[in-house]
C-alpha cells in the first residue's frame, strides 16, 4: 500500500463519517490518486492508529481535529512525530482554528490550516510536490473559498457510508446570528451553494440507495426560496422512505414552508431546534435572538398540524441562569410538546466570544475536553453535577423513546403538584437515580426499567399493577418478549404498528419508537 497524503480524523463512534476530508479529498484534484481517507474512532487504540497510517509510507498527514476527538488526536500526532518525525502533520479543523498557538497538538505537528481548507491544502501539497516549498512558522490561513467553486464531496461517500453510516450535507455555511456559545457566531456571512447542481447530487445519492440525509446548516430555513426548493425536491421523492434532519431557525416558519411540511409523512421530517434559553435576560447576555411569542406560535403548528419530529436544545450553565430559572424554561419548552427535549451542558468551544463573561459570571470550564462548564456565579459545581446527571437520565428516559408511557405517566404527576413543574418531578426522579446508581452509563434497560418501577411504587405511591402494566407497554415497544423477572407473568403485551415497513426500515431506531404507539395485551 502506497499514499503520499493521508487524509485522517477519529469520529465519535462508526456511524458518524467525516465530511470535512470528504471536501478535502474532492478539492485536491490531480493530487487524488496519491490520497487515501483513512476515518477511525475514538475508541481505537493511538498506537494502532499510527501503525496503520504507516503502512502507507506518507509523506503528509492530515488530521482533522474537533472537541470529541482532541484528547485522542493529540494522542495520534504526538506518536506519529516520535516515530516518523520526517512525516509532515498538518492539523486543521474547529478545535484547532482558533487559541492555536496555546495548544499542544499545534506545537507538534508541522502546521496548523486555519478556517476553512478546501483550497488551502490544496494549495499546500501542490507547493510542497512540485516546488518542493514548506510554508514558514506553524499556521496558514486564507480568505474564505468561493463557494461556488467548492468541488462537491458527495461522490466520495462509499456505499458502505450510504448503507450504515450518517451521510451529511448542506447546502449552505455561516450564520446570521451572533450567539456566543457557537463558533458559528464569528461568521460574517452566509453563502449558499449552487442548488442545482445541489440537487442534482442528492439525486445521485438518493440512485445510489441513500434514505438519510442529515444537513448540518446552521439556518436551514433562513432563505424561504431555498428551504422550499429542496423540500419540494425530497417530497416528490418521500415515499422511498426517506428521512431528513434539519436544523431550523424556530421563529421562521412563514406560510410556504409550513404548507410544504404539513405534507411530509410522520416521523419524516426532523427539525433541531435551538432555544438554549427561554430567560430574556441570559439570552441577551450571549447575543441570543428569538422571539419567543413566534417560537410558542411555530410549536403549537409543528405539534398540531404536522409530523415532524422535533428536537429542541436547552443549555445548562449560561451566563445568568441558575437552576430555578432553566426549570421554569424546562417548563415552558415542554408544554410545547417537542418529541425530545435536548438538555445540554455548556462547553467552551476555543474562540467562542462567550469567554469574555468569563470574570463577571465566575465561569469555570474544564481544562480538558470536552471543556464543560464546572461552576458559574450562579450554578455551584455541585449543583451543575445534578444537573449533568439529569441531562443524561433525561436522555435514557425521555429522549430515547423507550418510556413513552412511563414518562406520560410522570407528567401526569407532575401536573397534580402544587407548582405543576415537570422539570421539578423529573428533578425528583434524577436525584433517585443518582442514589440508586454509581454511574449513568451503560446501564442496561431492564434495569432503567426496574429503577422506574421501585421508584413509582415506593416513592409516588402508584398501584403496582399500574405501574407494571406501563412499564412492560415501555419495554415491549421495540418487539421484545423477554421480561425481566421481577414483571413476569402469564400477560405480555403486544405491540403494533402503524408504520410501513419501508419506512420502519430507513427511520433512525429513535425515532420509530417515538412513532411507536404500545397497544394493550390482545
Amino acid at each position: 500500500m502506497q499514499a503520499d497524503i493521508i487524509l485522517t480524523t477519529l469520529n465519535s463512534t462508526y456511524q458518524h463519517c467525516s465530511f470535512g476530508l470528504r471536501y478535502l479529498y474532492a478539492n485536491l484534484g490531480d493530487y487524488q490518486n496519491k490520497t487515501q481517507i483513512l476515518e477511525f474512532t475514538i475508541a481505537r487504540e493511538p498506537r494502532d492508529i499510527v501503525e496503520q497510517i504507516l503502512q502507507y509510507s506518507p509523506k503528509i498527514v492530515g488530521v482533522s481535529v474537533y472537541i470529541w476527538n482532541a484528547q485522542e488526536s493529540l494522542e495520534v500526532v504526538s506518536i506519529l512525530k516520535r516515530v516518523a518525525p520526517q512525516i509532515k502533520v498538518v492539523l486543521g479543523g474547529p478545535e484547532v482554528t482558533h487559541e492555536s498557538d496555546t495548544q499542544k497538538i499545534c506545537q507538534i505537528a508541522d502546521l496548523t490550516v486555519k478556517g476553512e481548507a478546501d483550497f488551502l491544502f490544496r494549495d499546500l501539497v501542490q507547493q510542497y510536490f512540485e516546488n518542493n516549498m514548506w510554508p514558514e512558522g506553524k499556521f496558514l490561513s486564507g480568505a474564505l473559498p468561493e463557494i461556488k467553486q467548492i468541488a462537491s464531496p458527495y461522490p466520495y461517500y462509499s456505499d458502505e457510508d450510504i448503507k450504515n453510516r450518517i451521510v451529511y450535507v448542506e447546502i449552505s455555511r455561516g450564520c446570521p446570528y451572533r450567539c456566543e456559545y457557537c463558533l458559528s457566531s464569528l461568521d460574517k456571512s452566509v453563502r449558499t451553494f449552487d442548488i442545482d447542481l445541489f440537487i442534482a447530487d442528492m439525486q445521485t445519492l438518493i440512485n445510489r440507495g441513500c434514505r438519510q440525509f442529515k444537513f448540518i446548516d446552521r439556518t436551514f430555513n433562513l432563505t424561504p426560496s431555498v428551504c422550499t426548493r429542496i423540500l419540494n425536491f425530497f417530497l416528490e421523492q418521500i415515499d422511498l422512505g426517506l428521512f431528513l434532519h434539519f436544523e431550523m431557525v424556530p421563529d421562521r416558519l412563514p406560510q410556504d414552508i409550513r404548507d410544504l411540511i404539513k405534507k411530509f409523512p410522520a416521523g419524516s421530517l426532523q427539525f433541531e431546534i435551538g432555544i438554549q434559553t427561554w430567560n430574556a435576560d441570559v439570552a441577551r447576555n450571549v447575543s441570543r435572538r428569538n422571539d419567543l411569542v413566534k417560537v410558542k406560535e411555530n410549536f403549537a403548528f409543528l405539534a398540531d398540524e404536522t409530523g415532524v419530529h422535533t428536537h429542541a436544545d436547552l443549555i445548562v450553565g449560561l451566563p445568568g441562569e441558575n437552576v430555578e430559572s432553566f426549570g421554569r424554561g424546562f417548563d415552558v419548552l415542554a408544554s410545547l410538546r417537542p418529541d425530545e427535549i435536548q438538555v445540554g451542558i455548556l462547553k467552551r468551544l476555543k474562540g467562542a466570544p462567550i469567554a469574555r463573561h468569563d470574570l463577571q459570571f465566575q465561569m469555570v470550564y474544564q481544562d480538558n475536553p470536552p471543556f464543560q462548564i464546572l461552576s458559574t456565579k450562579d450554578v455551584s459545581y455541585n449543583e451543575m453535577q445534578v444537573m449533568t446527571r439529569f441531562s443524561k437520565y433525561w436522555d435514557l428516559y425521555a429522549n430515547s423513546g423507550n418510556f413513552k408511557n412511563f414518562m406520560k405517566l410522570v407528567r401526569e404527576i407532575a401536573s397534580v403538584r402544587e407548582d405543576q413543574s415537570y422539570f421539578k418531578e423529573f428533578f425528583e426522579f434524577n436525584a433517585f437515580l443518582s442514589k440508586r446508581f454509581s454511574q449513568n452509563f451503560g446501564i442496561a434497560l431492564a434495569n432503567l426499567v426496574e429503577a422506574a418501577y421501585i421508584y413509582l411504587t415506593t416513592v409516588k405511591n402508584v398501584d403496582e399493577e399500574k405501574a407494571r402494566q406501563v412499564l412492560i407497554q415501555d419495554y415491549c415497544i421495540d418487539g421484545k418478549r423477554d421480561l425481566p423477572k421481577f414483571f413476569k407473568t402469564s400477560a405480555q403485551p403486544t405491540l403494533k404498528s402503524a408504520m410501513s415497513d419501508e419506512m420502519k426500515s430507513n427511520l433512525p431506531k429513535r425515532q420509530q419508537r417515538h412513532l411507536q404507539k404500545a397497544q394493550e395485551t390482545c
